[in-house]
C-alpha cells in the first residue's frame, strides 16, 4: 500500500512508499496486538512502580490522538511538549506520531526567551507542559503565547494549563485512523543551540530515525529480560534514539525515576540492563565511591584476591547496576582516566560518539575494549566516516538529518555536494577505524550536562564588565564552563581587591546567563600567554582547544567552596 500525499503549496498530489522500517506508531501497535498484558512502562511513584502494560500506552496514546483533533488540531500541525522524562512523554511522542502531527520537544531547563523562540519559529499550536523542576520559565513563556492551547502532564510541578492530559484522556475515544508515514516524512523538529546561540531546529524524519535505531540494536544485540532506564532528558537526541527508540524497537521495558534526590535508589529498583549516561553523572557515582572508599584503600583491596571481586560487587550494586549488561556514555567527552578508574573497579563504560544531525548514532566503542579507551569507537554498521583535509569529522549514512528548519543557508553549509556531514569535529582515526577526537573545529563546546555553550558572546560581554589581559570561557566535558583570565599587571596590583571584583562583575553576568552556561568558577591565571607558550598562534589568537585540555581536569574537580582561584 503506498502514502498518498499532497504537497502544501500546490494540489498535485504524489505517493511515496511506505517506511523502510517500521516506525514507533506501527510498532506500538504492533506489541499492543502481540503481547498486551505485558508491562512496557513503570513509573515510580511514591516510591512504588506504576505500570503500563504495551495496550495501555497504545489506548492512552490514541485517546490522545482523538483529543487534539477536538482541540482542532490539524495533520501536520506541530506540537511541543516540554517536560523532564516520564510514562507522560513516551504516549505523546507516540500519540503525535499516530495522529500524524510533527513533535517538537523542548528541553525541561530551557529559560523563557529559548522557549518562546523554539514555540513560535516552529508555529507550534500546543504546548504540552509537564514534570518539572520549576515551571515558571514555561509559565513565562506560555503567558507571552495566549494563542497557544496548553496541556498539563498529572504532576504537581506542572505548570497551569488550560487543559488536563489526565482528563483529555478520560474523555476521548481512541482514534481509529491510522496514518502510514514514508521515510522522507517530517517526525520531528529538534532544537539545537548552534555557534550563534540561537537556537536551530533539526528536521528528523521517520525513515532517518528508525534506520539510526535498528541499526544500533542489531549491533548491541537485545536478549531476553533486557530492562531501560529513561532519565535523560527525551529533549535530547541521546535519549530519545537509545532509550525511546530501542526500547519501541524491540520491546524492552523501561522505567522512569521519581526524582533527583531518590535517582540511585530508583536505579536500584529496576535493575536496568542497559543503561546510558553522560560523563558528568559517571563522574559524580565515581566521587560518591571515592568518599566512602578512598583511592589509596580502594587500590589496596583490590590487589587482596580473596577481596578484589567482593569489592567490585559492593560497588557495582552499590549503583544498582548488578545486573547492567551495557552501560554506556555518550553527549559529551569523558576523560579516559574515569574509564580507566571503571575498567579498574570491573565496570566497562561503552563510548559513543554522535549529533542531533546523525541522531546520535555514529560511532560506538562495542563490544567494549580496554586498550582503545580514549577514543569513541568504530563507525557503527551502516555509518561511513572520513577525516578532510582540515582534520574535520565527516559522516556519511541513511541515518541523517534532513535539514535545518527555515534555514536553507545553514543546511548547505552542513552538507557537501555528495552527502558528506560536517560534524564541527576535529579528530583522527586509527588503522583498526577508531576515532579520536580532538575538539570543535569552531569554538562552541560541550559540557558533561549534554549543552551547546557559545562562549565568545559571553566573552565579549565580560570584557565590558572586568579588567583583564586576556581571557577564554572553556568547558568541554565539565559539569559547567570555568572562565580563565589572564589578570592586567597593572601598579599596586592588590590581589584580595582583584578578586573580589572579578567575582561581582562574573557574578552579574551569570545572572543573565541560561543555566547551562553560567560560569562556575573563574582561575587567574599565574602566566600570560603567547606565543612562546603556545597558547596563541602567531596572529596572536587563543588557542581554545589547547586551554580545553590543558585545564579540563581543573574544570571538571572545580572547588565546590570557592568560585575564584588562582592558578599556583
Amino acid at each position: 500500500m503506498e502514502q498518498v500525499s499532497r504537497t502544501e503549496d500546490s494540489d498535485q498530489i504524489f505517493t511515496n512508499p511506505p517506511c523502510t522500517n517500521p516506525p514507533p506508531n506501527e510498532l506500538i501497535l504492533k506489541w499492543a496486538h502481540e503481547r498486551p498484558d505485558v508491562v512496557y512502562l513503570k513509573q515510580i511513584i511514591d516510591r512504588e512502580f506504576v505500570e503500563y502494560t504495551y495496550s495501555e500506552v497504545a489506548n492512552m496514546a490514541l485517546k490522545l490522538v482523538s483529543a487534539l483533533r477536538d482541540l482542532g488540531l490539524e495533520p501536520r500541525d506541530k506540537v511541543a511538549f516540554v517536560s523532564k522524562n516520564c510514562v507522560e512523554w513516551f504516549i505523546t511522542d507516540l500519540a503525535l506520531m499516530l495522529g500524524d502531527f510533527i513533535s517538537v520537544p523542548i528541553f525541561p531547563t530551557a529559560g523563557a526567551d529559548t522557549i518562546e523562540y523554539c514555540l513560535t519559529h516552529s508555529e507550534s499550536k500546543v504546548l504540552i507542559a509537564g514534570k518539572l523542576d520549576d515551571a515558571q520559565a514555561t509559565s513565562e513563556a506560555m503567558k507571552r503565547l495566549p494563542e497557544l492551547i496548553t496541556i498539563s502532564f498529572p504532576y504537581d510541578s506542572a505548570p497551569q494549563c488550560q487543559y488536563k492530559f489526565a482528563q483529555l484522556i478520560h474523555d476521548a475515544v481512541p482514534h481509529d485512523e491510522h496514518p502510514q508515514h514514508h521515510d522522507d516524512k517530517l517526525m520531528s523538529i529538534v532544537y539545537t543551540s548552534g555557534t550563534s546561540g540561537v537556537p536551530k531546529g533539526a528536521m528528523l524524519t521517520y525513515g532517518a530515525f528508525s534506520w539510526s535505531v535498528k541499526n544500533l540494536v542489531d549491533h548491541i544485540g537485545i536478549q531476553p529480560g533486557d530492562r531501560m532506564f529513561s532519565y535523560l532528558p527525551l529533549a535530547h537526541i541521546t535519549e530519545r534514539v537509545y532509550i525511546f527508540g530501542s526500547s519501541i524497537q524491540a520491546g524492552l521495558e523501561t522505567a522512569f525515576p521519581e526524582s533527583l534526590e531518590t535517582f540511585i535508589e530508583d536505579v536500584k529498583m529496576h535493575r536496568p540492563t542497559l543503561f546510558i549516561s553522560v560523563p558528568r553523572l559517571w563522574t559524580l557515582f565515581q566521587q560518591r565511591i571515592q568518599d566512602k572508599l578512598p583511592p589509596k584503600k580502594l587500590n589496596i583491596l583490590l590487589k587482596i584476591p580473596i577481596l578484589n571481586s567482593i569489592i567490585k560487587k559492593k560497588i557495582v550494586d552499590g549503583l544498582g547496576l548488578d545486573k547492567g549488561r551495557v552501560l554506556g556514555c555518550g553527549s559529551a567527552p569523558i576523560s579516559p582516566a574515569i574509564l580507566e578508574w571503571y575498567h579498574k573497579v570491573g565496570i566497562n563504560i561503552t563510548e559513543a560518539w554522535g549529533m542531533t544531525e546523525t541522531f546520535a548514532y555514529s560511532t560506538l566503542s562495542y563490544p567494549f575494549n580496554a586498550s582503545k579507551i580514549g577514543t569513541v569507537g568504530q563507525a557503527g554498521p551502516g555509518i561511513e566516516l572520513k577525516i578532510a583535509e582540515d582534520e574535520e569529522i565527516l559522516v556519511r549514512s541513511k541515518g541523517m538529518f534532513s535539514g535545518y528548519y527555515k534555514n536553507d543557508e545553514a543546511t548547505a553549509r552542513t552538507f557537501s555536494e555528495d552527502g558528506w556531514l560536517h560534524t564541527g569535529d576535529i579528530g583522527s582515526i586509527d588503522s583498526e577505524g577508531y576515532l579520536t577526537i580532538q575538539g570543535r573545529k569552531k569554538d562552541t563546546f560541550k559540557t558533561a550536562k549534554g549543552k551547546f555553550v557559545a562562549p565568545v558572546p559571553i566573552e565579549k560581554a565580560i570584557i565590558e564588565v572586568a579588567r583583564v589581559e586576556m581571557l577564554c570561557l572553556v568547558g568541554l566535558g565539565m559539569p559547567a564552563p570555568i572562565l580563565l583570565i589572564v589578570p592586567h599587571d597593572f601598579p599596586n596590583f592588590d590581589k584580595a581587591r582583584y578578586e573580589k571584583s572579578i567575582a561581582k562583575a562574573i557574578a552579574h553576568i551569570n545572572e543573565k546567563l541560561e543555566g547551562h552556561e553560567k560560569i562556575k568558577g573563574v582561575l587567574l591565571i599565574k602566566e600570560p600567554w603567547s606565543i612562546e607558550n603556545e597558547i596563541l598562534t602567531p596572529t596572536l589568537k587563543i588557542k581554545r582547544h589547547v586551554l580545553e585540555k590543558k585545564y579540563h581536569d581543573v574544570g571538571a574537580e572545580w572547588p565546590k567552596d570557592k568560585f575564584v582561584v588562582w592558578e599556583e
